[in-house]
């Protein structure tokens, strides 16, 4: 957390006339929740944004006139937010309008199964009860329990922690903490550690998705990202005017502490001198000088010269089978029929394994795919929205090669024809016209964030040592900071956030220690 004993620029040293100029290189949450804090602490902040809207991945499609939420569609972990407005002397409640969802998502297999998971934990029991079985519920139980155990061991050791190293987790633990330690299976995957709670195969697939979250297989993913299960379970929040209006909702706060944005503005490069980063060059030729810059871009795109030659060394690169998942998406103005949608709805595959050795192994879209629809017009209850159109997402997972395959419009004809395919056999029917619908592809997210292949989650999780190789905060490029789902703590809105505060938090320590 920032420390209001730490000497926040060098104006309190008197040596120095001048505030530090920082500049954010980026609008997504992380630089934004970099920003706003730094803004509040009294330094000089800019923020260089190449697209004309903030919010980076936090985006917003329009269709038809309307707004459809086409990025992350989840949000969880209040308490990041909270804790960040407190920060700046605020409060969340007074400018963003959350809604506790009472139903966290539906989940369909066939017409006839479907499965509501809750915020209480009991409830999510007794519905699984009567979905699979008593023996499943009480599997639930021992696995929400330890969901739980793997969240709080893990929340202050290495959700929040700058650079987090098993050495670190050990000695942050403490004696009485190894055995928590041991029992969040850290060299387990996923998926063997849900085979060894649940008996039902469905149950299997419901709970291994969340490795999907940061753009994992749950085959290849450690089983401590089954904490994501405790995570939804404490709270998933409906964001009024959709999730979107986070990203505005930062950029108020930041204008109003006197901070600085400029849209339309990408940075072509880097500039370093001495061993350390000290500004940024324009497209449009302008230099701007800066103490400290943020980087709120994929880590991969610094690693790959995406911003000049010199700031390569900052970040490793990531190799092209380390990257997460991408994904096609379709946000639709359309009319749903059949299958009861909620909020957040998934439609499972009929072979799950196949699914992933498709999308991993043979790096395809998968013949089979799971999908997920987000309904941003209804919320956790029932309702009948008749024949009227309503704002949908709907995305399927696809390979991270967005810069060496184009996607053309047969191939993604084929997408289509797959994700409608399972949605239908669970009995889900859309209609819409052409021109009530925008399709995204790994192409057009290679695009919008280079040097990815699309790929949206930075590198995925396969395997232990992958939690430890996020790139954090520091970079090997004195003055250059990072932010953002690529680097720790990890993808997602309150990930992103609490990145965005680590960077912060970071430039305040050094700058004190420096100082001093």
């Amino acid at each position: 957390m920032l420390n209001s004993d730490q000497v926040p620029n060098r104006l309190e040293q008197g040596n120095i006339l001048q505030k530090e100029r920082i500049i954010v290189v980026g609008a997504g949450v992380g630089g934004l929740v970099s920003a706003l804090l730094l803004a509040n602490r009294g330094f000089e902040v800019t923020i260089l944004e190449k697209e004309e809207a903030s919010g980076g991945k936090l985006r917003a499609q329009e269709v038809g006139g309307a707004h459809i939420d086409a990025g992350p569609t989840v949000f969880t972990m209040r308490w990041v937010f909270e804790e960040i407005f407190d920060a700046c002397g605020l409060r969340l409640d007074d400018h963003l309008q959350l809604k506790k969802a009472g139903k966290i998502a539906r989940h369909f297999w066939t017409t006839e199964d479907y499965l509501d998971l809750y915020a209480d934990k009991e409830r999510s029991a007794e519905a699984i009860g009567e979905f699979a079985g008593r023996g499943e519920a009480q599997a639930f139980r021992r696995f929400a329990d330890e969901a739980e155990r793997m969240y709080i061991t893990l929340r202050d050791t290495f959700l929040t922690a700058q650079r987090p190293t098993p050495i670190s987790l050990a000695k942050g633990s403490g004696l009485g903490g190894l055995s928590d330690l041991v029992a969040i299976r850290p060299f387990d995957t996923m998926w063997r550690s849900l085979s060894t709670n649940f008996s039902d195969p469905r149950l299997r697939q419901l709970f291994g998705r969340y490795a999907t979250y940061c753009g994992s297989s749950p085959f290849l993913a450690p089983a401590t990202l089954n904490l994501v299960a405790h995570v939804e379970s404490e709270g998933v929040w409906l964001v009024q005017n959709g999730m979107h209006q986070i990203a505005r909702t930062l950029e108020s706060a930041f204008a109003r502490s006197d901070g600085t944005i400029r849209h339309g503005e990408r940075v072509r490069s880097i500039n370093v001198a001495r061993g350390r980063a000290n500004g940024v060059t324009l497209d449009s030729g302008e230099t701007l000088p800066a103490d400290f810059i943020v980087a709120n871009a994929d880590a991969a795109a610094i690693a790959c010269g995406e911003f000049g030659r010199d700031a390569k060394i900052a970040v490793p690169r990531v190799l092209r089978r380390e990257r997460s998942l991408s994904a096609v998406t379709w946000t639709l103005l359309a009319r749903a029929q059949g299958a009861p949608l909620l909020r957040h709805n998934v439609f499972f595959s009929s072979d799950y394994k196949r699914e992933f050795e498709e999308l991993i192994g043979a790096r395809k879209v998968a013949t089979d795919p799971t999908v997920y629809v987000c309904a941003q017009d209804r919320a956790d209850m029932d309702e009948d929205l008749g024949e009227n159109t309503e704002r949908l997402l709907v995305l399927i997972n696809a390979p991270p090669d967005g810069d060496a395959n184009s996607f053309e419009e047969g191939e993604v004809e084929r997408c289509k024809e797959r994700a409608f395919n399972t949605m239908e056999r669970c009995g889900l029917k859309l209609t819409y016209t052409p021109q009530e619908c925008t399709i995204t592809t790994p192409t057009d997210f290679h695009y919008l964030f280079p040097a990815t292949g699309g790929a949206l989650y930075g590198r995925a999780s396969h395997g232990w040592r992958a939690t430890f190789q996020r790139p954090a905060a520091r970079t090997r490029l004195r003055g250059l900071y990072l932010a953002g789902g690529s680097t720790h703590p990890g993808p997602g809105v309150p990930m992103a956030a609490l990145s965005g505060r680590l960077a912060a938090d970071a430039i305040v320590q050094d700058l004190a220690s420096t100082s001093r």
